[in-house]
Order: C-alpha cells, then sequence, then structure tokens
C-alpha cells in the first residue's frame, strides 16, 4: 500500500464522513475498519436527523444547526460521487402537542427558531389535519418543523465508502498500516479505550432497540410521538425507535422492550398496524459523558486524534464533524466549540 496523508480509524458515521471530506478535498486517505462497515450504532435503522428544540442555546446546538442545513448538499456529493443512493430526504418532522401548555411552549419555540435557524428553516404550530399520517393530537395542534431529515444508515454507509473509493481512497476491512495523522473514530470501544488511556471516564455504551416495518410512506415526514421516532424510509420502510438502556444482558438481543415499542407506535399512528415486520434491530450507541461528540487531538498521544459520542445524532452530526475534523487535521484550523474537546 502508498502511503497516504491521513489514516481514519473506524467504519461508523463519523469516520466513514472525515475519509469521506478528506478525500474529496484532495487528500490520500485510508480508512481501516476492524470488523465491518457499520458494525455498531451506525449499522441501524432509524436515520432521524432532526434539530434539538430551538431554546436554552447552545454551541452543541449550533453546532448540529450548521450539520443539518449542510446535510443536503453534502449527501448529494457523496451520492453523485458514488452513483449510489444515501436515502436522504428533507421530509421535515411532525409531532403532536398534549395541551394548551404545550402550545404556548411551541408557539415560543418557534420565535426563537425564527432568530436562530437563520430563515433557512421553519419550527411552526399549526391545527392537526387528522389525516392517516398524523399521531392523534389532544390539543388540537402539531408542531412541524423544515429542518428535520431521514437518512438510511446502511444506504448512507455503503455510499459513503464507494465514493470513498471513487475519489482514490483505500477503505480496509481488518488491519492495515496507519500512515500520517490518525483520527479515531471507533464509538463505544474508543470510548472505552480513551477512559482507560486518561484515567477519568469519559463515556462509554448506551443500547438502543428498533424496528423496521414494510409500508411505503417515503414521501411523508417523520414523526415524533410518544417519544417514539417514526421514520418512513425511502426504500419503502418505516423505522421505529428506540430505547435508551444502561442495563442489558445481551448486546445484540431483542426483547419486550422492543415489542411495547411496537404497540406504542401502531397506538399513536393506527394505520401501521397490520405493517409486517421487516427487521429487528438492537445495538450500543457511543454516548460520551458530556453528551456531547468528543473532538479534537488525542492528549499525550501526538499525531492522534478523536472523533466520537455520536450518541443518538451520529449521522446528523457527522458532515459538519467531518469538515471541522479535517479542516483541524489537514489544514491546521481550529474550529472545535470548547465543550467539545477533550
Amino acid at each position: 500500500m502508498a502511503r497516504v496523508d491521513l489514516t481514519v480509524r473506524g467504519g461508523g458515521a463519523f469516520g466513514l464522513c472525515i475519509a469521506w471530506e478528506a478525500a474529496r478535498r484532495g487528500a490520500r486517505v485510508r480508512l481501516i475498519e476492524t470488523v465491518a462497515i457499520g458494525a455498531g450504532a451506525s449499522g441501524g435503522i432509524v436515520g432521524a436527523l432532526s434539530p434539538h428544540v430551538p431554546e436554552n442555546w447552545n454551541p452543541k446546538k449550533a453546532f448540529q444547526l450548521e450539520s443539518l442545513l449542510m446535510a443536503e448538499s453534502f449527501w448529494a456529493g457523496v451520492a453523485e460521487v458514488s452513483g449510489l443512493p444515501t436515502g436522504y430526504g428533507r421530509v421535515g418532522r411532525v409531532q403532536p402537542l398534549a395541551d394548551a401548555a404545550a402550545v404556548v411552549l411551541a408557539h415560543k419555540r418557534a420565535e426563537t427558531a425564527r432568530a436562530l435557524w437563520q430563515g433557512r428553516a421553519e419550527w411552526r404550530v399549526i391545527p392537526a389535519t387528522g389525516g392517516p399520517w398524523e399521531p392523534a393530537s389532544p390539543s388540537g395542534f402539531v408542531v412541524e418543523d423544515t429542518l428535520s431529515a431521514r437518512l438510511h444508515p446502511r444506504m448512507a454507509s455503503a455510499a459513503l465508502v464507494a465514493a470513498i473509493r471513487a475519489k482514490g481512497g483505500e477503505v480496509i476491512l481488518g488491519e492495515g498500516a496507519q500512515d500520517g495523522p490518525v483520527i479515531w473514530a471507533t464509538g463505544v470501544q474508543g470510548l472505552r479505550d480513551l477512559t482507560a488511556d486518561l484515567g477519568r471516564p469519559l463515556g462509554d455504551g448506551v443500547k438502543g432497540q428498533a424496528i423496521s416495518l414494510r409500508f411505503d410512506a417515503r414521501t411523508a415526514p417523520q414523526l415524533y410521538a410518544d417519544s417514539l421516532h417514526i421514520i418512513p424510509h425511502a426504500d419503502g420502510t418505516v423505522a421505529i425507535g428506540s430505547t435508551s438502556e444502561t442495563v442489558w444482558d445481551k448486546d445484540a438481543g431483542t426483547d419486550r422492550q422492543l415489542e411495547t415499542i411496537h404497540a406504542r407506535a401502531i397506538a399513536a399512528l393506527p394505520v401501521l398496524a397490520d405493517a409486517p415486520v421487516v427487521e429487528r434491530w438492537a445495538g450500543i450507541r457511543p454516548r460520551a459523558k458530556t453528551r456531547a461528540p468528543l473532538l479534537g487531538a488525542w492528549p499525550g498521544r501526538p499525531g492522534q486524534f478523536v472523533a466520537n459520542g455520536g450518541f443518538k445524532i451520529g449521522f446528523g452530526m457527522a458532515p459538519k464533524v467531518a469538515t471541522t475534523m479535517v479542516d483541524l487535521v489537514l489544514e491546521g484550523r481550529d474550529t472545535i466549540p470548547e465543550g467539545f474537546r477533550l
């Protein structure tokens, strides 16, 4: 293998997007994944790209907003170079409002969104329609935001691999030589390695379970109801998730908690009652102790860097994480928010 400008360890959302961004800029890239592409949380099925509520603004929310706003062009570039679909669609999101107090709060958030979202997306309160693809709203109103999108994690991962290779990058399954600076985007194991190396808790895994149904609503918005994400995907499936478990028996096993989620989704959206189950999924997602991504230099390891902790919002954060890390490592420009640093 020829020497490269950058080595990326980890074939999940952060690692793949960093490798693509570097290759897109003309760098010689080698991505090394020891198990499988999307072996961890990035091999899931939900793919909800949604903003935090527009209030109590902080660097994490601002970073995520930038990432969501750049997502359409980012994923279009991946699809164009790879020739493969990513499943991306800026379909928006609808969520019912429980009562009059929730309606008042939603109107306040709409005012904040007008100031923060730069006129490039809307958060609005509108009357519920009562349509088949809309959960019942006790208040008679729903929030509709035009920033939320969906992405199929596995389609996106396959397209990223193809795009990296199309730009001359290497994607190695197994072990390979590390040349140049190294960015570690190795998920839960990476958080555990950091904790052991630095002698302080930096994060760990949280289990999630999700379910996929065969139901074609690919042009419909994603929904948020009863604390569930209900995501219509471009392949004619609907993903529903997910649990957040800090104690579990088997990493990959599903259980009655997932059946409860399925039942709650049908209660919220009865049109799904007869939809057949395509897949039941479970995986361990990396959550940093700060609940924000951990980005930057690995202390005490010159030339090595970290991009980790995309708990629940990995694909949503990934475009901005990718540009930020490539700016830092290959161009020497440090724009990492203070709360994201190790």
